[in-house]
C-alpha cells in the first residue's frame, strides 16, 4: 500500500489553522483549488470548520500527485495569509505568540513530508532534486510502486542517504520496465541494469545509431544519448558500493546527502527523459 503524500499530522494542523477562521474563508479556498466538497461524508470530530475541512479532504487521494497538488495550493495560501496576519498583529501578545508557533509547527511537518515554504510557494524540500516530474508521472501511468519509490526517497535523502541512492537505482529499473511494458515488450526474468537500460533506449530509438551523421550536431546528440545510457549502469555500481541491498564492512564509512543528491538527480532526470520521449512517441 503505497504511503501518503502529506501526512495525516500535517493534515491536522492546517485543519485546525482553519478553526479559527471562517466556513465561507475554508470553502472558498478549497474550492478555488477545484477541491470537491463530499457533503455526503460525516466525519467523526468536532465543529462545523473541521468538519468541513475533512469534507473536503474526503474527496482527495492522498497517493495521486494530481489530488495532492491541489491541496498544497491550499496549504501554499493558508501559509501566505497566517504570515500576512502575523504581520499586522506583531508585538509579543499571546495570539502573535500561538499565531507564529502554529506556522512553525505546519512548516515542520511539511519538511518532514518532504516539502519547504519558499517564496510563498510550497516546494520539493529546499537543495533536494526535484522529482514533480516523476510523481506527475507516476500518476498518469498509474505506477504506484513508481510513487513509493518517490516518496521513500523524499524521506530519506538527508536521513539515510544509502537508501536513497539505492532507491534512485530501483527508480531506473521501475521506469524502464514501466515503458516496455505500455508498449507491449514487458521483460523476461530479472535482467541486470544495463540490459535494462540498453532495451528501453532501443525501443525508443534512443541509442546513438539511430541518429543520422547528417543530422545538424549529430556528434554532440551521439555523445549525450551514449552519456544517458550510462547513468543507470554509474547507478547500479554506485548502488552496489554505497547503496542498501548490499553487506558492507563493518568499519565502513557512509555516503553524505549530498551524494545521494548526486544519485536522485541523475535518476530524475534519466527516467523523466525517458517517460516523456515515450509520451511523445508511443503509438
Amino acid at each position: 500500500m503505497s504511503a501518503d503524500i502529506i501526512s495525516i499530522k500535517t493534515r491536522q494542523l492546517f485543519r485546525e489553522y482553519f478553526v479559527g477562521t471562517t466556513l465561507r474563508f475554508i470553502s472558498d479556498e478549497f474550492d478555488a483549488a477545484r477541491i470537491d466538497c463530499d457533503t455526503s461524508y460525516q466525519p467523526s470530530v468536532g465543529g462545523a470548520r473541521r468538519s468541513l475541512v475533512e469534507q473536503y479532504y474526503h474527496s482527495i487521494s492522498w497517493t495521486d500527485w494530481r489530488d495532492v497538488r491541489k491541496v498544497l495550493q491550499v496549504f501554499e495560501s493558508v501559509l501566505h495569509t497566517a504570515d500576512t496576519v502575523s504581520q499586522s498583529v506583531g508585538g509579543d501578545s499571546e495570539s502573535s505568540k500561538r499565531l507564529r508557533a502554529g506556522i512553525e509547527n505546519m512548516l515542520h511537518y511539511l519538511r518532514k513530508d518532504g516539502f519547504q515554504y519558499v517564496d510563498g510557494r510550497i516546494v520539493t524540500g529546499a537543495g533536494m532534486p526535484s522529482l514533480d516530474g516523476i510523481k506527475e508521472n507516476a500518476a498518469e501511468f498509474d505506477a504506484k510502486h513508481l510513487a513509493e519509490q518517490v516518496r521513500r526517497i523524499e524521506q530519506s535523502i538527508e536521513s539515510d542517504p544509502a537508501l536513497a541512492i539505492g532507491t534512485a537505482k530501483e527508480l531506473v529499473e521501475t521506469c524502464c520496465k514501466t515503458i516496455l511494458a505500455e508498449r507491449g515488450k514487458p521483460v523476461a526474468g530479472t535482467p541486470d541494469m544495463p540490459t535494462l537500460t540498453k532495451e528501453t533506449l532501443k525501443e525508443l530509438k534512443l541509442v546513438p545509431d539511430d541518429v543520422p551523421d547528417a543530422a545538424r550536431g549529430s556528434d554532440v546528440i551521439k555523445r549525450l544519448l551514449h552519456n544517458l545510457g550510462t547513468i543507470g549502469n554509474g547507478l547500479a555500481e554506485l548502488r552496489g558500493l554505497y547503496g542498501t541491498g548490499h553487506g558492507k564492512d563493518g568499519k565502513a564509512h557512509g555516503v553524505k546527502p549530498r551524494h545521494a543528491k548526486l544519485a536522485v538527480g541523475a535518476a530524475a532526470t534519466l527516467t523523466t527523459f525517458l517517460f516523456e520521449t515515450h509520451k511523445e512517441t508511443k503509438l
